[in-house]
């Protein structure tokens, strides 16, 4: 089993005092959303949240995911990556996630998952756009963890995956659902006009 570890740890200082993780999507909050689609795929699920009684907590409790505190999560993704990978279970590869990409189904995991099984000879599998722009979410192989150990900052793994990029399988999903999150309250809006 490849863990799917979900970065919930920001601080959604774009929504000016909303909580994007926490705007309902499809009657729910989208991190719950998040870990359901996630658990769907079969594999177990890790949120990296900043506080067990962060309001995030109580919107995923009563679901079969672990849920691992960053306490210095507000120093940036690196941070957060670094802490909370080095808390996820030895395996062979494991998944990281983006807690706001909306648009992104239980499908589009599994064929990132599908590709890591087709492609073996590579050390990251990512999802893309359609037209191949490099997107989430992104399998890492084991043998990269040790480099999280070095993170810092809010650039998250792209020093990893630069270095790797002679590796690195894309995996083309539909649309734009890679890379769709949405950062704003007038984001929101615009996304919710089109989506009804």
């Amino acid at each position: 089993m490849i863990p799917i570890l979900i970065l919930a740890a920001g601080g959604s200082r774009r929504m000016r005092g909303q909580d994007k993780l926490l705007q309902p999507v499809a009657g729910q909050p989208l991190l719950r959303r998040q870990v359901l689609m996630a658990q769907d795929t079969g594999h177990p699920v890790y949120v990296a949240l900043p506080a067990a009684d962060h309001p995030r907590a109580a919107t995923i409790r009563d679901l079969a995911a672990t849920i691992l505190i960053v306490p210095e999560a507000a120093q940036g993704m690196g941070v957060t990556m670094r802490d909370a990978v080095a808390q996820l279970p030895p395996s062979k590869a494991f998944m990281i996630l983006l807690g706001d990409l909306v648009a992104l189904c239980t499908a589009d995991l599994l064929s990132v998952f599908a590709a890591r099984q087709m492609q073996p000879d590579h050390l990251v599998w990512r999802g893309a756009t359609a037209e191949g722009k490099p997107g989430h979410p992104v399998i890492f192989d084991a043998s990269l963890r040790p480099q999280f150990a070095d993170l810092a900052g809010d650039s998250g793994a792209d020093r990893i995956v630069r270095a790797h990029q002679g590796q690195t399988c894309l995996v083309p999903l539909p649309g734009q659902r890679a890379r769709l999150d949405l950062d704003t309250p007038e984001q929101w809006d615009a996304w919710r006009r089109t989506a009804l």
